[in-house]
């Protein structure tokens, strides 16, 4: 049986990399799937690959960001499939500015936070009152590596990534008893574009050694994670962050 069978989910940051490979997997466990980010483009090949795949997807475009977006995002999800299930909180950047915190870029901060942390505590609020009508959900926090370690030059990014684990904990906490469980997956380096852009300054077989496993995670691999936390099959597991690291966070 599948897993995720007749649940729907919504994935923020779902056109390309992590996000679309989770829509993906979402989709073959048996989930409508809700597909969200800014670019139309890609969104749309997402919802083709998921069709592709034998299952059932819409793309709507939402800056998580903006809080009348993310409402409206939400909304607009609850009037396509009748209700909210599973929400993947998957959009991030990375910072564009690697420097000591004392050279760090205002605008680059204030860039991060308000996708990685402000666009996940507006889903949230908006997500969480769709799950209560139903008396049950699962919300799935992507935060990295970088959420639980330092790293010397990437302050604003460390630091968002950080406080979505917070945001995870606490939200957990307080939905606990009314059915809704709140995690975080938390990925090493991934084969993503977003991987591409930072390999531009830092060489990819360095990177490479720091995991001990021997190679860099694929985005499918944080799917399976996400699949598990929104299945039943994690039932008993909330405020949690599940690090899909290769051993980085071993060390």
């Amino acid at each position: 049986m599948k897993t995720l069978q007749d649940k729907v989910a919504l994935i923020t940051g779902g056109t390309t990399g992590i996000g679309r490979a989770t829509a993906i997997a979402f989709a073959r466990q048996g989930a409508k799937v809700v597909v969200s980010g800014r670019r139309p483009k890609e969104g749309e090949e997402t919802v083709k690959l998921i069709k592709e795949a034998g299952g059932t997807g819409v793309f709507l475009a939402a800056d998580v960001s903006k809080a009348a977006d993310v409402k409206n995002l939400v909304e607009r999800t609850v009037a396509t499939y009748g209700r909210l299930d599973i929400a993947f909180n998957n959009a991030g950047v990375e910072s564009s500015v690697m420097a000591p915190t004392a050279d760090q870029d205002d605008d680059d901060f204030d860039k991060v936070f308000a996708i990685n942390v402000k666009g996940v505590y507006l889903s949230m609020k908006h997500q969480i009152p769709a799950m209560l009508k139903t008396g049950a959900g699962s919300i799935i926090n992507t935060s990295s590596v970088a959420g639980v370690i330092g790293m010397p030059g990437a302050g604003p990014y460390v630091a968002s990534k950080h406080a979505v684990i917070g945001l995870t904990k606490n939200a957990a906490l307080e939905y606990a008893k009314l059915g809704i469980r709140v995690n975080a997956v938390a990925p090493a380096a991934i084969e993503t574009p977003m991987l591409d852009r930072f390999t531009e300054s830092v060489p990819r077989d360095l990177l490479t050694s720091l995991h001990p496993i021997g190679r860099l995670g694929k985005p499918e691999e944080i799917a399976d994670a996400a699949v598990w936390l929104a299945s039943s099959q994690s039932s008993f597991v909330t405020g949690q962050t599940i690090a899909v690291d290769g051993g980085f966070t071993a060390q």
